[in-house]
């Protein structure tokens, strides 16, 4: 019953503040550089995450921090939850994540994260969700943002699951001549997919040693990803 009462408290706030800060997102956006925008949108990231603590006691650990580097980078991560979609983007700041076209549909919060430049595909359409993270994600790259991937896709895949990685941020980094940049974390622990209850405790996150994309193929580096964050999920 506590679980509940916690989570129930949480979502509270967690949706409840959304929609007051994406409109100031929304209005004060024309006035402010992309640097700007990405100081005022992660505002409510670090809210998200604070009141996550503070309401169903989940914290976080990371190990390997001093592996990131200055230069922007294809950051490729597991997916477990939704909690890597708030901690990440406020995380490796300046960074735009790769979505769902129809996440930026929603009212308040589609409206808001469309001024951080993501790069938004149609999973459905393969050629043209290729082309465009290619495309669009050199672009980005040469702003001078990191790129987020997820390469077992948008849906969420629960701890102790396994599902095959796509090889599009691998193309991307090769394509662009940037590093790759490997997370794994467990969050799905402690945020559980499609799941009300909160779970305290502490969420760990690995960061890799960045690897130079030159000279590889798209495969093999897809699977030494792949094989990193398998073992760090052991």
């Amino acid at each position: 019953m506590i679980r509940y009462l916690r989570s129930l408290l949480f979502y509270t706030g967690y949706s409840l503040s959304l929609i007051p800060h994406a409109t100031l997102c929304v209005v004060l956006a024309p006035v402010l550089s992309l640097r700007g925008r990405y100081r005022l949108c992660l505002i409510w990231n670090r809210f998200a995450l604070w009141w996550l603590r503070i309401t169903c006691g989940v914290r976080c650990n990371i190990i390997g921090a001093e592996n990131i580097p200055k230069e922007p980078v294809v950051v490729l991560s597991n997916h477990q939850s939704a909690w890597e979609t708030v901690f990440l983007v406020l995380y490796f700041v300046p960074i735009c994540p790769i979505l769902k076209v129809e996440l930026l549909k929603i009212p308040f919060f589609g409206w808001a994260l469309k001024l951080l430049k993501p790069i938004a595909i149609d999973r459905s359409k393969r050629k043209e969700a290729r082309l465009t993270l290619l495309t669009q994600g050199c672009a980005r790259l040469a702003e001078g943002l990191s790129v987020l991937v997820f390469p077992e896709g948008t849906s969420r895949v629960n701890p102790g699951e396994a599902r095959k990685f796509a090889p599009g941020g691998a193309e991307l980094a090769i394509a662009a001549k940037a590093k790759v940049l490997p997370v794994a974390h467990d969050a799905g622990r402690f945020w559980p997919a499609h799941q009300f209850l909160k779970k305290p405790g502490t969420i760990t996150v690995h960061i890799g040693t960045p690897i130079d994309a030159t000279g590889r193929e798209p495969r093999e580096l897809t699977e030494m990803v792949s094989g990193w964050i398998a073992e760090r999920l052991g």
